[in-house]
């Protein structure tokens, strides 16, 4: 994937959702839920035309994620 790539996924130590970008080990926002988390992420990556992924919290696909592109101003 080119570009900026967000991630958004729940923390094991407190069970809350951080928002970050790939490569980095900064996290740029944590929130209560994961609905939280993802509108925020979508705001942001929708100004960047970035990539956002949004990491599985239960089941077979826990911490596995799925990309959906989010184009600019859409």
């Amino acid at each position: 994937m080119a570009g900026k790539v967000y991630h958004v996924s729940k923390r094991a130590s407190d069970g809350k959702w951080q928002v970050f970008i790939r490569g980095s080990d900064k996290v740029i926002k944590l929130f209560s839920t994961k609905v939280e988390a993802e509108e925020y992420c979508t705001q942001m990556a929708k100004n960047q035309g970035a990539t956002l992924m949004v990491h599985k919290s239960k089941g077979a696909n826990k911490g596995k994620a799925g990309s959906a592109k989010v184009t600019k101003g859409k």
